[in-house]
This record gives C-alpha cells, sequence and structure tokens, in this order.
C-alpha cells in the first residue's frame, strides 16, 4: 500500500506540475480576456502548491523524485515559487507605481 501511494504521489506531482506548465506557456491566450487570466492565474497556482504538498509527502515517506531521493524537497519550492509568481499580473496594471515603456512614450509624444 505505502509504495503504491508514493508512486500515486510521484505521478500526480509530476503530471500537475506538467499542466501547470502548459498554462504557463498559454498564459498569452488566456490573457485576452481578464477573467480568463485570472482564472488560468489561479488555476497554475493552485496546481502547484498542490503539486508541493505532494512533494513533501512523497519526500516524507521516501519515495524518489527522477531516481532521486533529495530532489522531492527543492522541486516543492520551485513549486511554490512558481505559484507565488504566477499570481502577479500580467496585464500591465500599474504594480510598482512606475510607468511602462509605452506610457513613457504616449508621455513624450504629447509633449512634443
Amino acid at each position: 500500500m505505502a509504495t503504491e501511494l508514493v508512486e500515486l504521489l510521484e505521478t500526480l506531482s509530476v503530471g500537475f506540475c506538467g499542466v501547470a506548465t502548459l498554462l504557463w506557456m498559454s498564459i498569452g491566450t488566456f490573457a485576452r480576456m481578464e477573467k480568463g487570466e485570472v482564472l488560468a492565474q489561479r488555476t497554475i497556482a493552485s496546481l502547484c502548491v498542490t503539486s508541493a504538498m505532494m512533494l513533501i509527502a512523497l519526500n516524507a515517506l521516501g519515495g524518489e523524485l527522477w531516481g532521486s531521493g533529495s530532489m522531492a524537497l527543492p522541486m516543492a519550492l520551485v513549486a511554490v515559487i512558481v505559484a507565488i509568481s504566477a499570481t502577479l499580473n500580467l496585464k500591465g496594471k500599474d504594480v510598482q507605481g512606475e510607468a511602462n515603456p509605452h506610457q513613457i512614450r504616449m508621455m513624450r509624444r504629447e509633449e512634443e
């Protein structure tokens, strides 16, 4: 039973990370609609957090990831970092309070 659980955790965590990667690469398509982008961001974050929890459980059960017993925890950390970065805004809303290049160009045109 324990080995089946370890195998299931390994398969699911890698699968969830793979789906999150595909969604990440497709974010430009989802960004055409604001609701689509938000849904994709939340889905990516959820998949990554779930993968991280599975990877931590996999490590606790003594499982291996890609043949390495010490790979699960660093990959769980990467999954959490990707989850956090997935929630960052992609639509160009003013997050840092600085002007973006398009705004700078428009301001220069207005000055001329």
